[in-house]
Parts: C-alpha cells; structure tokens; sequence
C-alpha cells in the first residue's frame, strides 16, 4: 500500500506546484522604477512571481487568468504600524478590567482579516499584551485564519509610569511594580532582560516608548522616558537576537536619543525639531507618521466622555500636529514608511493615511512607495516583498480606477493576493 500511496502524493504535490496563474494587468505601479505600465501579465506559480512580462499571455494547461483589465494593479500594502488586539471605542480604557486574553484573541482575528481585505498583505504590529499577536501571527502562518503576514513586537518596552507601563492608571494596590518580564525597564541590566524576554516570547522585533504617549493613562504625553544608554542596551541587545527596534516618540528629546542609540524607525514624531531632522538623515532612520492616528484621536477627544480626563487634553494638543510634521520632515528627505497606528482607529481605514500624506505634500507615487519600497527595506525583507518582479513572494493587490490621479482609489482594494493565494477577487 505505502508502495502505491507515495508515487500518488509525489504526483499530487508536482502538480499542485506546476499550476499557474496568470494576472492579466491593465494597469501595474512598478514602485522600483517610479512608473506605470500598460498590459502586463503576471504570472504566479505556488506562492512567487515567476514572469512578468508585457501583453496578455495565455494559459497553459492546468493554468488559469485573472482579468485585472480595469483595474490599476501593485505590490502587497504594508503598514508598518497596528496594533491588532484592539480597535477604539468610546470609554473602551476600561476595558483590560473587563475582558479576558481570549475575548481580546476572538476580536484580534477579525481585525487581522479586515487588514487584509483591506490589501494590507503585512503588517508590523507594534505592542499587544499576553502573547496574543504572537499566537495570531502563528496561527496566520499556519493557515488557520485569514490575516497579513504579522511581524511582531509582543509587549512594548516602557519604564516604570511610562507610556507602555501596563499598570498606569490602575489603584495602589493594583499597580505592583512591573519588570522586564512585564516589559518595564529601569537601567541597563533591565533592558537587556527585557529584550531577552522578548525573543524567548517569540517576537520578531522591538518596540519602545521613548517618549510619553497620547492614549496612556498617565499625564505626559512628550517628555523622555528612557536614557540613550538604556536605550543603547536595547539596541545592542536587539542586534544579538536579530531584531530591529522601533521607538514610539512624540517629544524631540527622545526621538533624538533614540536614534543616537541607533533604533531602526521612530513612530509619530509630532514635535520633531530641525536638528532630529538631521539626525534622522546621517542615520538614516525612518520616520512612521501615524498621520490618520492623530486626526482620530484629536477628533474622537471631542466627544464627551470617549477617553479619559488624563487622555482627553494630550489628543486634542497632539492629534492635530502630526499631519504637518510629515510634511516638514519629508520636505527635508527623512525616509518615511507609511503606518496607521490602525487599533487607535477602525481596521480598515488605513488607506486613509493615503490622502492626508498626498494632503501634505507627497505625491501619490511616493505615498505608494512608502506602503510596499520603503515598508520591505524598514522590515529587511526587500529580497522577498515590497515589489511585483520574478523572484518574490506573490502579495499583489489591485484596486479600482487610478489611484495616482486620486488618491482616495485606495480605499476600493478588489483584489487581494497574499503568498499566491487569493483571497479577494470583486471581479468574479
């Protein structure tokens, strides 16, 4: 019988692999080269790009086509910046008194396939409690429900009171006193445990809070909260395990320790000054803006009662700046990466981000690169994602009209392919 059973799944497994599909393209944004191609087909054989080639070819056998005539087409979108376990919702602050791990799991798996439908095909989420993303990110890789190719940083890194201290905000006697295992850092010896911690968690990157937060239940939303040498720590630290390190920093001080320290990308960075410009340039870090978090939480902050009294004056004074400081530091040639903050708003909106970046200033193509070129190179995956070309991975998207003359298209994703599979096709 076994004699029989294997020539029978050598012969299943070879024909699996051999079927090709073929994207018949009317449109297709080559983000490498800055230009737009007529009549392109793409051909896709398991989960890789294997041709790419002027005209509408034909299928061979056992192939199919894919008409995306109509459509203008382009790499996988990628967001560099969500946080999956959550979404906003008014008085929601209570709600880690209320809800269990795996009420917080349930909702995490129909905001990873919302992203997705979205044509987000990955996604850098930055900070979520109890492993939840961790075991999302698993199960995703698995098969076992739709969602974005997850890179993840498990629990933020903060220091006692600061903007990731999982216990702000709690009474006395609930605080405790949160260490690396919690993700809470005090000096060096901490920052390296913590970092440690975060690779035995299974993490695929670091993430910290230089700065005070808007959303955090304590009263600074700007000041430094690390030293550079703790912040030094984590980055060598980081470099060991292989992890990148992204640093959440409103207030100009931190970001610029941060990116003395040498982390990878600073995220919102609404007081940036002229000299963390230039620091952002000789180290060539990148800048995540986070532009449609703050015009959410500036405006949420205007409904009574929707965050707290701590949280409410910190939105309405932070919200609005971040929109302008984009336009500032991609003015002055910082690397932008395009990311939400999508969790502050609702998943599925992040092409929103789209619009207020080309309101600022920044031509369509450039707002595109960012969300495919520039997300690949921050994540170090441009051998394998962020362009449509032989050789990498088959995140492809599609979305209807031309969104390099309006840039709103972006909202109407109508094709979604993530690692050859297809997961949304309108046109059918």
């Amino acid at each position: 019988m076994k004699k029989l059973l294997l020539p029978f799944l050598l012969l299943t497994y070879l024909t699996t692999q051999a079927q090709q599909t073929i994207l018949h393209c009317g449109k297709l944004i080559d983000v490498q080269n800055r230009k737009v191609l007529s009549g392109v087909s793409v051909f896709v054989t398991g989960n890789k790009i294997t041709d790419v080639q002027s005209g509408y070819a034909a299928a061979g056998a056992g192939g199919k086509v894919v008409d995306l005539k109509n459509k203008t087409v382009m790499p996988g979108l990628m967001d560099m910046h969500v946080h999956l376990i959550g979404e906003s919702k008014k008085g929601d602050f209570v709600n880690e008194f209320i809800k269990n791990p795996a009420d917080v799991a349930f909702e995490s798996v129909k905001y990873a396939n919302v992203t997705l439908m979205s044509g987000f095909t990955t996604v850098r989420d930055l900070g979520g409690g109890w492993g939840i993303v961790i075991s999302l990110r698993n199960a995703v890789n698995n098969g076992l429900l739709n969602g974005p190719r997850i890179y993840t940083a498990g629990t933020a890194l903060a220091t006692t009171g600061g903007h990731a201290d999982p216990t702000n905000g709690y009474r006395m006697d609930l605080m405790g006193d949160p260490g690396p295992n919690e993700g809470v850092v005090n000096g060096v010896v901490d920052a390296r445990k913590a970092v440690r911690q975060r690779y035995k968690d299974g993490s695929d990157l670091i993430k910290i809070t230089a700065t005070g937060g808007v959303l955090s239940q304590a009263k600074d939303g700007a000041g430094a909260q690390f030293t550079e040498e703790e912040i030094r720590a984590i980055v060598e630290t980081a470099k060991d395990y292989g992890f990148k390190v992204a640093a959440h920093a409103h207030g100009a001080e931190g970001m610029k320790r941060a990116i003395r320290a040498g982390v990878s990308s600073i995220e919102h960075g609404t007081f940036m000054d002229d000299e963390a410009i230039t620091l952002f340039k000789k180290y060539g870090t990148f800048h995540v803006p986070t532009i449609i978090a703050g015009r959410s939480t500036a405006d949420s902050a205007k409904i009574p009662g929707y965050y707290s009294p701590i949280v409410t004056p910190k939105a309405l004074a932070t919200g609005p700046l971040i929109q302008a400081t984009f336009a500032k530091a991609y003015k002055a040639g910082v690397k932008i990466a395009f990311g939400t903050d999508a969790g502050v708003f609702m998943h599925g909106k992040n092409w929103k981000e789209f619009v207020y970046m080309v309101e600022a200033g920044m031509p369509a193509m450039e707002a595109i690169r960012s969300a495919t070129v520039s997300g690949a190179e921050l994540l170090g995956v441009s051998d394998i994602l962020g362009v449509i070309e032989k050789g990498k991975l088959a995140d492809i998207v599609a979305v209807d009209g031309d969104p390099l003359e309006d840039i709103s298209r972006m909202e109407k994703v109508s094709f979604v392919m993530k690692d050859g599979i297809i997961y949304k096709n309108e046109s059918l």
